[in-house]
């Protein structure tokens, strides 16, 4: 009977696969020996593997491009990297490697363009889009920007009485500007339409009765953006067709029109049975986008897309020792591991979300199914259903002081730190995890080093305002 772990993966999955392979026992990602970071550094530890970035960018260009080539499609891919998805110094630094454009989400994303700028990191011929619900300083930092040379900054309107923002505060001769549709929500969501963007039924009127009469104005790109992500169905298709037909009607009155934006959504593996046909959605896409176009008689627009899940996502991994095991009554067995999952994987809480989860070492151990329990109080600190399967099956352990076990989840790299709040408070004091880099040097060898270590109590408790500089009362009691 094979009853080791590894068989069970072995029965279940195609692998090796992509990212994961087992080396002398233990799990390596993406090339990188896992144990040795853990023996190097401890546990628990976040781990970026820089390089993973860089391929998912050349990734998703090259399958526009051949879709593009197969299609004869005229237009342009532009990638843009989300910043909102992951706001580190060295993630900028890399997908900027790859000549990308930037898309920011609220005012403070600004602050990251003029830091980059003043590294000469980006030039003022980037372009960055500039979305959502914009305030007042929002759209005045947006008009600085324009004012002082960004040629290719473009302030996507959220709502119509937002253009007069820009009327007041650029001062510059143009002013280019894109509109965002409100795209309806799937059927069982909690409401109809997505809050954010201009109602479809009044953009071609506000186009008609503002932004034609403007000569400061410059209207090239329509951006709309399926909340539930890239997907193969009736939804996404019908969204995507309603957000191409409105590109059409537009395209006809305004001749400046010249790109239309899908926003993000491309998915990312989230378990080892994930399947997804990147190849055929995009094609798909530029096909349909192609059709339209040719339908009406207008000429197809550059296409922008904003990836920022897709471009970090896969590089992300956190890392944890399981400290005991606790058997809860007969068909329940808790390991319970070194940090809090809430409060360093904040989405398996707040949505649900699942990640690839595999131990690090003994593979070769029998399997059972568990619970992961966090170093929290609160009831939600667990983790116990994949997104193949509503259970979660790891190796058996005996001694764990003596003979730890190491668990691993994967593909977390967006979205997590900040969620987090990465460096602040966090639920029961606990600390965040120490953070590695991984990269590769000019000769293509693995380099490790370490970002940022654990975080220290001391660091939360100065942010709540107590004094820790200081003697405490117990250390006066020793004395």
């Amino acid at each position: 009977m094979k009853d080791r772990y590894i068989d069970l993966i072995d029965q279940s999955f195609y692998f090796p696969q992509e990212g994961f392979a087992i080396e002398d026992e233990n799990l390596v990602f993406n090339g990188v020996p896992l144990k040795y970071l853990i023996d190097k550094y401890g546990a628990p530890l976040k781990l970026t593997y820089l390089p993973k970035i860089g391929s998912q960018i050349e990734r998703a260009r090259n399958y526009f491009s051949r879709a593009f080539a197969d299609l004869n499609y005229k237009g342009k891919h532009r990638y843009c990297y989300v910043t909102k998805s992951c706001h580190f110094h060295f993630v900028l630094n890399e997908v900027l490697k790859y000549g990308v454009d930037l898309e920011t989400s609220s005012e403070y994303d600004l602050d990251l363009v003029e830091a980059l700028y003043r590294e000469k990191k980006l030039d003022k011929s980037i372009t960055i889009i500039n979305n959502g619900f914009k305030t007042d300083s929002y759209t005045q930092r947006i008009s600085k920007l324009i004012n002082n040379g960004f040629e290719n900054v473009i302030p996507v309107l959220d709502n119509i009485e937002e253009i007069e923002k820009y009327d007041k505060y650029v001062t510059a001769d143009s002013c280019k500007i894109g509109i965002r549709v409100a795209t309806e929500e799937e059927p069982n969501f909690s409401f109809y339409t997505s809050r954010l963007g201009i109602r479809n039924s009044k953009v071609l009127h506000f186009y008609e009765n503002r932004l034609a009469k403007s000569k400061k104005f410059k209207l090239e790109m329509l951006h709309f953006f399926v909340d539930t992500g890239i997907k193969d169905s009736m939804y996404y298709w019908g969204e995507l067709k309603k957000g191409i037909k409105l590109y059409c009607s537009l395209r006809k009155l305004c001749p400046t029109l010249n790109s239309i934006n899908i926003g993000g959504g491309l998915p990312i593996r989230n378990s080892l049975s994930f399947e997804f046909d990147y190849e055929y959605m995009i094609r798909e896409i530029v096909d349909l986008i192609q059709r339209e176009c040719e339908q009406e008689s207008i000429p197809v627009p550059d296409i922008y897309t904003e990836f920022g899940k897709y471009t970090v996502g896969e590089a992300g991994a956190m890392i944890y020792s399981v400290l005991a095991k606790k058997q809860q009554n007969d068909a329940e067995l808790w390991y319970m591991i070194d940090n809090s999952i809430m409060n360093s994987l904040p989405d398996t809480w707040g949505i649900n979300e699942k990640f690839i989860l595999l131990p690090v070492n003994k593979w070769k151990n029998r399997y059972a199914r568990v619970n992961l329990g966090g170093l929290t109080c609160d009831n939600s600190d667990y983790y116990n259903s994949e997104d193949h399967q509503a259970q979660v099956y790891l190796p058996l352990i005996e001694n764990a002081d003596k003979d730890p076990l190491y668990v691993g989840f994967f593909h977390t790299g967006a979205y997590q730190d900040a969620l987090s709040g990465y460096g602040g408070i966090k639920h029961c004091l606990i600390p965040s995890p120490k953070h590695v880099l991984v990269y590769r040097n000019s000769e293509g060898e693995l380099v490790d080093t370490i970002y940022k270590d654990l975080q220290e109590s001391k660091d939360m408790l100065r942010i709540l305002g107590y004094d820790v500089d200081g003697e405490s009362d117990l250390d006066l009691m020793e004395d």
